[in-house]
């Protein structure tokens, strides 16, 4: 047929492949062309919507705020933890290494106890300071144990690590830890040997090693036997009393720590003293005590007074007041019988003398702990005024005496009716010495107390782990479902504080572990662990390593619920200071301190007229 408008003829024999040719060439076009652009959402022949153009932004955070959430802030948070439980782990054991920590202010402490490190690491993140808080938790109610807990905690996991990174929800996780742990907590109680219904020889025997076991691993481990007959002796000698400073501890540098020994009442260091102190008597038998809460010195009137004379011999009549008043006070302090005057304010050089006279010991700016323990050793109270004094407000001891220990002189009352108190005085060589040793026997007065309220005891060294875990095993192979491994890791878990005694101590953990595993597994020995001395296993019970139930049940408790805590955060925001606040308050300090100074200079600048 022929075309009429001289259009070239063109034959289709493919509609498709037309219809790609097309498309092809549109498209090419449209690449050409710098003010087109396409999108493969939209219409080939609309324009973009306006709607999406004009859609504000939500923002619901401060600008500057970091945010950081899913698994791998999960995952950060777990590294934290494990890098902070680094910190510590050496100082596990009897052969735990110890930390030296400089402070910012340029003190320097030597510890090995690990709510100490803790404290003084001064940690950042967010999730890592858990950890110091659970260590915090576990000094302030058991004592020991503040290595373990971290330990234990960091170990949780690390063990999850692998399943949340496999996808694992952390909730699945954390029903799983706290089945594991309310059933290791079962076997503690069934495993723990009552020391009830003992005499008080057997008590103090085994109180003592329990307090023998808290000290191996400090810095005063080579004399743990002597130390923990002390520490039990004190313990026993404040009764059923919770109150923890009626045991006093003392240090006086230089001696050996053989010279240490127990007060079985009060000591303190002789207080700041005038002229005439030395006249008076240094020791009594059988003395009334008088503990004051005033001063007892001459001064002149406080207050800004004024007093009009219309004749200078009244002036006298004003000055023997001012003597009457304190001869006043003194002569009823010596009238109420007593020989040892004790005060928390200042007893001057007047009252020191008159009392020297009369054969009475008196010492003022005595601490105010010092005294509540004198008045609950001797019976006195402490009286705010020496109107009236009955012999009911009066305390008494069997001895009194002034007794000189290294470059110190002590007072020291023995012999007390009550006898809720005592003070250990500590000798040593360096300063951070003497405080590392106080810390340990902070520790062991903890344990000791615990051990007594408490009245159970279990195997240490590791004996009790091992036996906790090979039990959660033996039950996880009777569970289906994925819980199974969570609870076989919680019980890998628990192997960490024997593995780590024996690589603080230098030993073949794998080989030890071992042969822990196979005594467990035999049903032989449930009591043994880690034999520190020759690097084998041991039966910790013979070899009198025991440790209060309470430090056990705690550190698992504590750190499982620290464990759940961390693996149930998802999502960390970190809020950044208000950069507007801090303008304000610089604004406003500059104002306070260049306000007076611009006035000052305009005035002087103005001419006078």
């Amino acid at each position: 047929m022929p075309n009429p408008k001289g259009f070239a003829r063109k034959t289709c024999l493919n509609p498709s492949l037309s219809f790609q040719l097309f498309c092809s060439s549109y498209y090419s076009l449209q690449a050409s062309s710098p003010k087109t652009t396409l999108s493969p959402q939209r219409n080939l022949l609309s324009s973009p919507p306006m709607a999406s153009m004009l859609q504000p932004q939500i923002i619901l955070l401060k600008e500057g705020t970091d945010t950081a959430q899913g698994k791998g802030q999960l995952i950060s948070n777990i590294n934290a933890c494990t890098a902070v439980a680094d910190a510590v782990r050496t100082t596990l054991g009897p052969r735990g290494m110890d930390k030296l920590v400089h402070d910012e202010k340029g003190n320097t402490t030597i510890s090995n106890d690990g709510a100490t490190i803790m404290n003084l690491l001064d940690i950042v993140h967010p999730g890592a300071k858990i950890l110091a808080d659970i260590a915090r938790s576990q000094d302030s109610e058991v004592g020991d144990g503040t290595t373990t807990v971290v330990l234990l905690a960091a170990e949780f996991l690390k063990e999850a690590k692998p399943f949340v990174e496999d996808g694992v929800h952390p909730h699945n996780l954390i029903r799983s830890y706290r089945t594991a742990s309310t059933m290791a907590l079962k076997k503690i109680e069934e495993l723990a040997v009552s020391i009830e219904g003992k005499s008080l020889e057997e008590k103090k025997q085994l109180l003592s090693k329990c307090a023998a076991t808290t000290l191996s691993s400090k810095l005063i481990g080579g004399e743990k036997e002597f130390f923990a007959s002390m520490v039990v002796d004190a313990v026993i000698a404040i009764g059923n009393d919770d109150r923890l400073n009626l045991i006093g501890i003392k240090k006086v540098p230089g001696g050996t720590m053989r010279d240490s020994f127990l007060v079985k009442g009060v000591a303190f260091k002789k207080t700041f003293s005038y002229a005439g102190f030395e006249q008076q008597p240094k020791k009594f038998l059988s003395p009334k005590i008088l503990l004051l809460n005033i001063e007892l010195e001459l001064k002149s009137e406080k207050e800004n007074a004024e007093i009009r004379l219309s004749d200078p011999l009244q002036y006298q009549s004003i000055v023997d007041a001012e003597w009457n008043i304190i001869y006043d006070k003194l002569d009823k302090c010596v009238k109420s019988g007593a020989k040892i005057v004790l005060s928390r304010l200042a007893i001057g050089d007047l009252a020191t003398q008159y009392f020297a006279d009369r054969d009475v010991f008196c010492a003022g700016r005595v601490a105010e702990e010092d005294l509540k323990r004198v008045a609950a050793a001797t019976g006195a109270a402490v009286q705010t005024t020496v109107n009236n004094i009955i012999d009911e407000v009066l305390g008494s001891c069997e001895v009194f005496e002034e007794r000189q220990v290294g470059n110190e002189r002590f007072n020291i009352f023995s012999g007390c009716p009550s006898g809720q108190t005592a003070t250990i005085v500590l000798r040593g060589g360096a300063d951070q010495f003497i405080e590392e040793a106080e810390r340990s026997l902070h520790d062991a007065i903890m344990i000791v107390r615990r051990a007594l309220k408490n009245s159970t005891v279990v195997p240490g060294g590791g004996a009790i782990d091992m036996e906790i875990s090979k039990y959660l095993r033996q039950h996880a192979r009777t569970i289906a479902g994925k819980s199974q491994l969570f609870i076989n890791a919680y019980a890998k878990a628990l192997e960490v504080i024997p593995r780590q005694l024996c690589d603080n101590a230098g030993f073949d953990a794998t080989d030890v572990l071992n042969k822990l595993r196979q005594k467990h597994a035999s049903g032989e020995g449930p009591n043994y662990g880690v034999d520190i001395n020759t690097g084998g296993i041991a039966d910790s019970f013979a070899n009198f390593v025991w440790e209060p139930a309470v430090v056990k049940i705690n550190a698992i408790n504590a750190a499982t619920e620290a464990a759940c805590l961390i693996l149930s955060v998802d999502e960390t925001v970190k809020n950044p200071k208000s950069e507007s606040a801090q303008g304000e308050a610089a604004a406003s300090a500059m104002a306070g301190r260049g306000g007076p100074a611009m006035r000052g200079r305009g005035g002087r600048g103005m001419r006078r007229r």
